[in-house]
């Protein structure tokens, strides 16, 4: 065996500096490493030897992965060259279009750890309107009342938590809490930013996705994007202008809604609804189980599970989880087992649960009706009535901009207003949100959704998730299932 480092993320400045020091001519690309692989199925030579032909000669590289990623159509050679992209001076509402994208990273500068001021975005299409005035008056409004609010939050968290206000270690954790708070004030057209690590073939798709978005500031962060990669991997990212597909089909899917429009819905307010969820779940997760770890067919194992004893299946399920940690991922036989919810919830709440990706979560756009999310600090500090009367300002302008450009009216809606989201996991992921969500280290306001939606689930396949719950409730739950085994 050979184990051999081929490459690591090295800072562009860097390579930059490097390559103008040493008269390097040669272009520095990871197209090379992407052309090197590709070759891996049709050589041969051992794939260094291959690395080291592809660097000696770029163009013929090139040409190579241009015939094998759309030509040949082997897309997933593409996937080996990867860019660290800064993301600067993009608004929060941009953001939640940028981190739909499944196979990228993200690390996004957080309103729960850094107070913002006067950050924010003012999009092209206020200002062809001639709003400008109107919607920087609105958005200072609610910053004035955001830098109230922490001011006056701030004392409260300390004098909440006095026993860790005493240690000056916490300090910076409780002005978290109150700045994670006070946010609820301030608008998606906050100005934010974020680092990026994306592939070749999700670049590609990226500048397509985003130029369709119909928003200006997401055609400008297409543009720019492509601006600051196309040089580096040219053979690898060739289809970059959006396609019909991407344009019209939201439009023409909302055109045809408008039909449903005139007729009346009684619109639940339920926060959490489990929508639907596998028939019989617990017994479709044993037969995966007993499928996995026998030599037997899938029909054979289904009808073991479906006339197992209650007694048997909790054996079954025990011996799954008997010695798993609190850090261990649960088996992949539990994501045959899918769940489905309708959500209603901030956008504060929306910028965590959109993190995870492996599941599908499909959105609609912020809507007033559904009301706003106020931090129960808030109206502990007495705030609650100044909060709404904020809001309702909010709401008559967001009103106005809609009239003149529905597209960039959410611009001015805060992380306060609600969304409706339908996110569909399975058991696996469900465990994988709550451990991370429903733990006491987790935001309020998503802790509060992920408990809601593991109760829930927890109801029609406690078995599945008998040891599903935050990292905090491990070591209780743990002992409360395995105490007399």
């Amino acid at each position: 065996m050979k184990i051999l480092l081929a490459g690591y993320n090295v800072d562009y400045n860097l390579l930059r500096e490097l390559k103008e020091q040493s008269a390097f001519e040669q272009d520095i690309t990871p197209e090379t490493i992407s052309a090197a692989y590709a070759r891996i199925s049709r050589s041969p030579k051992p794939v260094d030897v291959l690395r080291q032909d592809a660097r000696a000669e770029v163009e013929k590289a090139r040409k190579s992965n241009r015939n094998i990623v759309f030509e040949m159509g082997h897309s997933s050679v593409a996937e080996h060259a990867v860019f660290n992209i800064d993301i600067i001076g993009v608004s929060r509402l941009l953001v939640e279009e940028i981190e739909k994208f499944r196979l990228c990273s993200y690390t996004e500068k957080s309103q729960r750890y850094v107070l913002f001021d006067k950050d924010f975005v003012v999009p092209e299409e206020i200002e062809e309107v001639g709003l400008t005035d109107l919607f920087v008056s609105t958005i200072a409004m609610q910053n004035d009342f955001y830098h109230q609010l922490y001011e006056q939050l701030r004392p409260y968290v300390f004098e909440r938590n006095k026993v860790l206000a005493e240690n000056p270690v916490n300090r910076s954790m409780l002005e978290g809490w109150a700045k994670e708070d006070a946010r609820y004030a301030i608008a998606l057209a906050t100005e934010t930013q974020l680092g990026m690590t994306i592939n070749a073939r999700n670049l590609e798709l990226m500048l397509r996705r985003l130029a369709a978005v119909g928003l200006a500031e997401a055609r400008l962060y297409s543009e720019q994007l492509y601006r600051a990669t196309k040089d580096i991997a040219p053979s690898l990212i060739r289809y970059t202008q959006t396609t019909d597909y991407e344009r019209l089909t939201r439009r023409n899917l909302r055109e045809f809604c408008e039909v449903y429009a005139e007729k009346k819905e009684s619109r639940s307010r339920n926060v959490v609804r489990l929508v639907w969820t596998m028939p019989d779940a617990d017994m479709q997760a044993a037969a995966a189980l007993l499928f996995a770890s026998s030599g037997f067919s899938y029909d054979y194992c289904f009808n073991q599970a479906r006339h197992m004893s209650l007694r048997d299946a909790k054996a079954l399920f025990k011996a799954v989880f008997e010695n798993i940690q609190a850090y261990d991922a649960v088996l992949r036989e539990l994501e045959n087992v899918e769940m489905q919810f309708e959500l209603i919830m901030s956008a504060s709440c929306f910028a965590q649960l959109k993190r995870h990706r492996m599941a599908t979560i499909v959105s609609q756009d912020y809507d007033p009706s559904l009301g706003v999310t106020i931090p129960p600090a808030i109206r502990a500090i007495g705030r609650q009535k100044e909060f709404m009367a904020m809001i309702k300002k909010t709401n008559r302008i967001y009103e106005h901009i809609k009239k003149k450009n529905p597209k960039a009216a959410a611009y001015v809606l805060t992380n306060a207003h609600r969304k409706r989201v339908l996110m569909k996991l399975n058991a696996r992921e469900l465990y994988h949100l709550v451990r991370l969500r429903a733990d006491q280290h987790a935001q309020w306001d998503i802790r509060d959704l992920s408990k809601k939606m593991l109760r829930r689930a927890c109801k029609a396949m406690p078995l599945t998730l008998m040891m599903a719950c935050g990292k905090d409730g491990f070591a209780m739950l743990q002992k409360k299932n395995f105490s007399r085994t």
